[in-house]
């Protein structure tokens, strides 16, 4: 396949490009930056959603584009600028990208967008899956619009899958390793009453659901990308505890948080979240990683328990 990808360079991105090429994939890569030509199976080239732009012309001939790019919903308080920030930058690039693959005739075919298990707000103990409604709250929004987005490429016909992934576990980023120095120092616990849930998932698994939807003809609409086996966060902490071999004695009340993050921490933190993949499930998709101790225990190289 000849796949083009935005936000090629962020954590699912950068993982996402070296399956691909080691798959013999050609790959364009959407940048923002001055394109540097091609290496190799990778090319570059320019687009910029700010200014509503794409150079159409290196979509030519790609079979699908695959649509990552946003800016960090974690990069810092969210003031009325940053909020504002977070939605335009997936509502208006994903517009931008669907309506000019609507708009071509020898374009891409398929759109494989991200999108986030926000989408469904916080439910408490609801179990959730693609079908369920949406919810409410700030991201709950923005994935809501950032799906409706991509209609013009639903209504021209062309395949479209919306990812709603979870927390990526990874030690190249993402939260895990902002985690660890703590947790190493035996200083890790829950957030609030631990309650909330925590639908995660292996980045492995974030790129194969990607690399799924790709190449299973007849795959629309929303899958979830979270593991089968969500946990709450008092599982995830004193899971993580056990495998580096620490105790985690040191809830972190809400109140911290709230005084120094604000809306941010009320949504990312303690929002509870209980997703199942179970159209990604049905679809064929087999987890690499289902459960949570073996992924971290891989990840952070612990021996399993005796």
């Amino acid at each position: 396949m000849h796949v083009a990808v935005t936000g090629s360079t962020g954590l699912i991105g950068s993982a996402l490009v070296r399956l691909l090429v080691a798959e013999g994939h050609t790959v364009t890569r959407l940048t923002r930056s001055e394109p540097r030509g091609s290496s190799g199976s990778v090319r570059e080239a320019r687009w910029d959603p700010a200014a509503g732009t794409v150079d159409a012309g290196a979509l030519a001939g790609t079979d699908a584009l695959v649509h990552l790019a946003g800016k960090a919903i974690s990069s810092g308080r969210w003031t009325r600028k940053v909020k504002r920030e977070i939605r335009e930058s997936r509502v208006r690039g994903t517009g931008l990208l669907a309506e000019t693959m609507a708009g071509m005739a020898d374009g891409p075919k398929v759109l494989v967008s991200a999108s986030g298990i926000h989408y469904y707000g916080d439910r408490g103990d609801e179990v959730l899956t693609e079908q369920s409604r949406p919810g409410e709250g700030f991201l709950a929004e923005v994935c809501q619009a950032w799906e409706r987005a991509a209609d013009p490429a639903r209504a021209a016909g062309l395949r479209v899958v919306h990812v709603r992934t979870g927390p990526a576990q990874t030690t190249a980023g993402g939260s895990l390793p902002r985690q660890l120095p703590l947790f190493r120092l035996g200083l890790g616990g829950r957030f609030g009453s631990g309650r909330q849930w925590w639908s995660w998932i292996a980045l492995d698994d974030v790129v194969g659901i990607y690399r799924h939807a790709l190449v299973t003809d007849g795959l629309e609409g929303a899958v979830n990308a979270t593991a089968p086996n969500p946990v709450t966060n008092a599982e995830f902490t004193t899971t993580l505890a056990r495998v580096l071999g620490r105790p985690a004695l040191a809830p972190v009340p809400k109140l911290g948080p709230r005084l120094v993050l604000g809306e941010m921490a009320e949504e990312l933190l303690f929002s509870s979240i209980r997703v199942k993949p179970e159209a990604t499930l049905a679809r064929g998709y087999e987890f690499r990683w289902p459960e949570l101790e073996p992924t971290l225990r891989h990840l952070l190289n612990r021996p399993a328990a005796a």
